[in-house]
Parts: structure tokens; sequence; C-alpha cells
């Protein structure tokens, strides 16, 4: 992780992410930890649910304006503009804490929320400028660890704070406890004015695109956010992605509304500090989850690591209602946290490597977007639950929804579970890195060129690729008994080198897949595609690239061997 850090501007990037949720869960905990000492049972689950959706709206209402600024204009200079909204709205909420005005502390949610909503495309596409493709997986692993650590310092930092001005005081409303803990305001404007010394730091890495321009009917009407959902859509890979990532978030909406009830009355804890302590774990897990994630990738995105961290949450989930004791629930939380970073690492990893330069921003935002309708749905869910006062189903439904996600995202996505198999059968065997990441184009047709003379080149030539790859096989070996519907899942094309195949692959490679002939199953050359009898209509629209193996025979006693994959420059 070291030269990451060498990286200029990286380390203020990754301060200023540091600060920016440090400051957001800061109002955000100070306002739930209200709410947790003045309403207790179902309405306290509804307003901690309300809380919660006030910081989820704007991205919904806001991400076409939002994405359009992370495209149009310098990331960095987007950023530094929502970081002085951050100074001007934290001054704002200390006002409020000092006059006592709950409600209007409160509705502040919402408008730090927008600020969030401007600030996070150009946040998350920023990574993929600062880093570069072949570090996106590692950087994305030091980012998600940083602004868990910021989840887990505020919670605990605030929520001290909190007990620590309320203690011997007697209160009886909310006014009282705002004049009380009015102080916590101060940190929020300390936190703010250094992230905004910090975005002057950040360099500009890349020209803005001059030629947008928003247009307010287009927005007025929705067209912008059916061109922007059909950006999405039109890749699948980004749009599966999009759906894990928001089924996982949307869980932890669910388990940060329901807990605290589920714990007051189930546990007999009444101390914030407990609660919130319980709930940290979560953050903690996160932060090893993405670490553990980021390192395993290393210069590769490692999918294979989405169906563990799916089913891992289930398990979880399923486990949580029968715990009966705190240190119980705390391992399970962590637990949780853990799988659910080894779940999300790899995913936001491929979306921000399938998306285009100039589209990534807008991506990104219809990523906020879906992401927070599903949350914000989830979190209606848990209102109508609580009003009728079957909250206790809600464990089991997050339960089976976490391992419906698992198995189709899975299904969908079968390079992930090659991955998988790999790593359980061979892959302790074997140590794998990649080198000239960059050079795998993350759109259109790509026919791989090499050679390989075993079935665990086909696996490893997998795994190192961050798209699915259509392997053209020899019919005699695709068509056994005992391999036919192995290669069937994963879209292997029968090859016999003739016309045929040819136009067969021909169409592949003008759909956008990628393409890699097995040795023997057509003559390894692109010239053989293009030379005279080729039937195709229009002119190819794919790029070859050549790629090597290399590594050394595993002896059995001196470790994994090392093997390593080489891509070369597209052609």
């Amino acid at each position: 992780m070291s030269d990451l850090f060498r990286i200029r501007g990286f380390l203020p990037y990754v301060v200023m992410l540091f600060l920016n949720a440090f400051v957001d869960l800061g109002h955000k905990i100070t306002i739930q930890n209200t709410v947790f000492k003045t309403y207790d049972g179902d309405t306290l689950i509804i307003l901690t649910a309300i809380v919660n959706a006030l910081i989820l709206l704007p991205y919904i209402l806001l991400f076409t304006p939002a994405g359009f600024m992370a495209d149009k204009f310098p990331k960095n200079k987007v950023m530094r503009t929502t970081a002085w909204g951050a100074v001007g709205l934290t001054c704002m909420i200390t006002l409020f804490y000092h006059l006592g005005w709950f409600w209007a502390a409160f509705a502040m949610t919402f408008l730090l929320a927008i600020q969030s909503a401007f600030y996070s495309p150009s946040k998350y596409g920023y990574i993929r400028e600062i880093a570069g493709k072949e570090n996106l997986a590692r950087a994305n692993g030091v980012v998600q660890a940083t602004t868990t650590i910021s989840i887990l310092t505020g919670t605990f930092a605030f929520s001290v704070l909190f007990e620590m001005y309320l203690s011997d005081v007697i209160f009886s409303g909310k006014k009282e406890i705002m004049l009380t803990i009015a102080p916590i305001g101060w940190f929020l404007i300390c936190g703010a004015l250094i992230e905004l010394i910090l975005a002057y730091r950040l360099p500009s890495l890349h020209e803005p695109d001059k030629s947008l321009r928003f247009d307010w009917n287009k927005y007025r009407t929705g067209q912008y956010l059916a061109n922007n959902l059909n950006a999405v859509k039109s890749r699948e890979v980004i749009l599966l992605s999009i759906i894990g990532l928001a089924i996982i978030w949307a869980i932890g909406q669910v388990l940060l509304a329901a807990f605290p009830s589920f714990a007051k009355d189930n546990l007999d804890v009444t101390d914030v500090r407990i609660i919130q302590g319980m709930l940290a774990c979560a953050g903690i897990g996160i932060m090893l989850g993405s670490l553990i994630a980021g390192r395993i990738s290393r210069n590769y995105i490692e999918t294979g690591l989405i169906p563990i961290g799916a089913v891992g949450v289930a398990t979880c989930l399923f486990v949580l209602p029968g715990l009966t004791s705190v240190p119980a629930h705390a391992i399970n939380i962590l637990l949780l946290g853990m799988l659910s970073g080894i779940f999300i690492i790899p995913l936001n990893a491929l979306i921000q490597f399938h998306a285009g330069e100039h589209i990534l921003g807008r991506v990104l935002a219809s990523n906020n977007l879906i992401q927070n309708i599903v949350m914000l749905s989830f979190l209606v869910l848990t209102v109508l639950f609580s009003m009728m006062e079957i909250s206790n189903l809600l464990f089991p439904l997050l339960t089976a929804v976490a391992l419906g996600g698992a198995f189709y995202t899975v299904y969908k996505l079968p390079q992930s579970l090659v991955r998988l198999i790999v790593t359980m059968t061979i892959g302790y065997r074997y140590r794998l890195a990649v080198q000239g990441f960059k050079h795998f184009p993350d759109t259109g047709g790509v026919l791989m060129l090499g050679k390989q003379t075993s079935f665990k080149d086909w696996t490893f030539i997998q795994m190192a690729a961050p798209r699915q790859i259509r392997f053209v096989m020899d019919e005699n070996i695709r068509s056994k008994w005992y391999s036919r519907k192995f290669f069937e899942f994963f879209r292997a094309v029968p090859g016999s080198g003739d016309q045929s195949t040819r136009n067969t692959i021909m169409d592949l490679l003008n759909a956008g897949e990628v393409v890699c002939p097995w040795s023997g199953a057509i003559p390894d050359s692109a010239e053989w595609l293009t030379a005279p009898g080729n039937n195709a209509d229009k002119p190819a629209q794919w790029v070859a690239l050549p790629f090597s193996l290399s590594g050394s025979p595993h002896k059995g006693r001196s470790g994994p061997a090392d093997v390593t994959i080489f891509f070369d420059e597209p052609a």
C-alpha cells in the first residue's frame, strides 16, 4: 500500500475523505443519540429511519446534476467547492445547537446530505484518476478503510462527547440536550475547515469536458435520468455491481435503524456508547475486509471474493436474532462488516474499471441513485414493519435478501465463481500476479492472443481478466459428457478453425465481447480473422491483446508457485 501514498496528492485526498465522513457522521450521531435518549420502541425506530432517509434523499433527487458536475468540471475543484459548503453548514448546525433548536438541527441533516451528494461522484471518480487502473482495487480498499475508520472514530468520539456533556445533567427534553451538547458543533467546524485546506492540495489530473452543457428542461422532463440510467444498463457488469452494492448497503441501513431498539428491548442496554460501540464493530469489520480485499487483489480485480462475502453476510444475519449477549453481538457484527468489506471492494473496482472516463461521474451518480432508492425502500419497509408491530421479522427478511442476492450475482457474474472454485481447489498452490493490467480495455471487443497449454492456464487467464472471457475451445473437448455443462455455463464457444468459427468470433468481437481462442481451436493469429473469406458486413470494431504466462512448477515443498500473466499493449 505504501506505493499508493507516494502518488502526488493521494495522502491529502485520503485525509480529506476521512474528515468529510467524520463531519457528516458527527452531526448524524448527535441527532440519533438525542432521539435515542428521548424516545422508545417503534417511535425510536421510525425517527432513526427518518434520519437515515434524510441522508439518502439528496442522492436520489440530485444525482443528475451531481454526475454532470463530476464529468464537466475537474473533480478536485468540485470537491473544493463542496468543502466550502461543509464549512458554512457546520457553522449553521453549531448555531442551532447553541439555540437549542432540535428540529432545525434535525433538518440540517438533509442539507449536509445535499453537500455530500455533490461531493460523492467526484470523490469516487477521482480514485481512478489519481491511482490508475492497475491500482483500482487497492486504492478502493484504502478509500473504504479510511472512510470506515472515520465512521468508527466519529461514532466513538461523538458518542463519548455526547455522554460526557450529559453526565450528571438532568434534562427533560430535546432542547435541554441540545443546549448541553452544543460545544460538539465546534468540533464539526474544525473538521470542515481542515477538509477545506486539504482540498486545495489535490492536483488537477484531467481536463474537464467543456462541451457538456446542462439542460434544465431535460432534467425537469427526466431525459437526463433516462440517459444516465441507460449508460448503466448498457453494461451489465456495472448494473449488477450496483445492485449488489445497493443490497449490502440497504441491509446496513436497516441494521442501523432497527438494532438500537432491538438492543434496548432484548439486551436491556440504554447507554448510547454501548449501542454505538456494537454498531461500530461493523465499521471495524468493513475496514478489515476492505484491506484484506485490497491486499488479495493487488494489481488486478479479485472478483472471487464476491460470493464469499455475500454468503458470509447472509450467515451473520441468520444468527443475529438468536444471540443473547453484548460480546456475542459485537463479534457477529464485526464479522458481518468484514464480509461486507470483502464483498464491496471488487464491486466498486468493477464499476470504476468498466465506466469510461467521460461518463464515470454520471455512472457513479447513477450508482448513488440506485443504491439510495434501494436503501430508502428498505427504510420505508422498516418503518412499515414497526408500525405493524412485526419488526421481529426484519432480520429473517434481510437474511433471505442477502442469500438471494448472492446466488443472483454469482449466476450473472460467473467469472467470480471461477475464481472461488480455483481458490478452493488449486489456489493454495499458486500465487497469481498480473502485469500490464492497465492495458486491458474496459470496453469494446478484445481478441486475446496467447498460448495456453493446460486447463490451469484457462483458469488463471479468467482470474486475471476484469471482464468475462468467451473461450473458443476445440469442440471435441467442449462436448465431453463430463465437461459440456461446465463450459456451457461459462459460455465457451465451439471452435474448429473453419469459416463458421471465424464468423462466430467476429460477431462476438463486434458485439464488444472478450474472446480468447484455446491453443489448437483456431490459428493463433489475428490475421486469420481478417483474411479473405470473412463474411462480416461491417469493419472490425475490436483490438488484439497479446498476453503471456510465466511461472515455476509447483514442487510441493517450497510453498506456492508464482504465476504471472503479462498483458501487452493492444494492437
